[in-house]
């Protein structure tokens, strides 16, 4: 199998680097398998007391991979897309060791996502930020139980609607990233000594008490929104939004 997620340890830092440049580090089923793979060989590991989720390349994580949808059943994908998702983001959540995001590129969609699961993040200078779900048809369902805790109200209002770029700045005002950095490395480094004072049981009741809620959340909702996806999945909207994506024109509503 083809590796899309790096994993290394260095001392009591686990890293897992995502690297599937030929469809901008999508979230294809085998990266998000590798990635709960990482993640969980990441908890077992004696030692570790942080976790670093990076990227290759200038796209952090393009959202969900639409390619993959070509010959199956629409309703199928969108049910089986959005149970990934669910399963990736709770596994982040509920991992025992903090998760720092180390972004430098671009992220969209389902990768924002991500970015509201991690605990810490910090992003570059060449980041981008972008919820474009309601520019192909459908809307940031799932990812909304990571992303509404985080993000200001009036921040949410207006990117899940407007779908507009924003950079790293932005991000950290708006609650989404803990800051920006102009070296981002060295930023995720001096938080990662700072987590490493902590002990085991002291860093994961902690966590758990920032992520409790989020969790509530999830049980109360995640169902209910599988199924909202995959009715936006399947309607002619999407349809005609995810064809226009592919074929890289302006879909049918887009006027002017």
């Amino acid at each position: 199998m083809t590796s899309l997620v790096h994993y290394t340890v260095d001392g009591n830092v686990a890293r897992l680097t995502l690297d599937s440049p030929h469809n901008r580090n999508a979230l294809s089923t085998a990266l998000v398998e590798q990635l709960l793979q990482g993640f969980s060989d990441a908890a077992a590991e004696p030692g570790v007391r942080v976790v670093v989720l990076g990227h290759t390349g200038g796209t952090f994580c393009a959202g969900a991979d639409l390619s993959e949808a070509a010959g199956q059943d629409p309703g199928d994908v969108a049910v089986d897309r959005a149970r990934e998702m669910t399963k990736l983001l709770r596994a982040i959540l509920e991992l025992p060791v903090p998760v720092i995001g180390a972004i430098d590129g671009h992220v969209r969609a389902g990768g924002m996502g991500l970015v509201g699961a991690c605990d810490l993040v910090v992003a570059g200078p060449q980041s981008t930020f972008a919820l474009t779900e309601a520019r192909i048809g459908v809307a940031p369902s799932i990812i909304s139980l990571t992303l509404l805790p985080k993000l200001s109200p009036r921040a949410a209002g207006r990117y899940f609607v407007t779908g507009e770029k924003f950079g790293a700045a932005e991000a950290a005002e708006i609650g989404l990233i803990t800051q920006s950095a102009d070296d981002v490395e060295d930023a995720v480094a001096a938080l990662a000594g700072e987590i490493a004072k902590g002990s085991p049981q002291g860093l994961a009741t902690s966590k758990s008490l920032t992520t409790a809620s989020i969790l509530r959340g999830f049980d109360r909702d995640a169902e209910d929104l599988t199924r909202l996806s995959a009715q936006l999945f399947v309607s002619d909207e999407a349809r005609e939004g995810m064809m226009a994506f592919l074929q890289k024109r302006p879909p049918s509503w887009v006027t002017g």
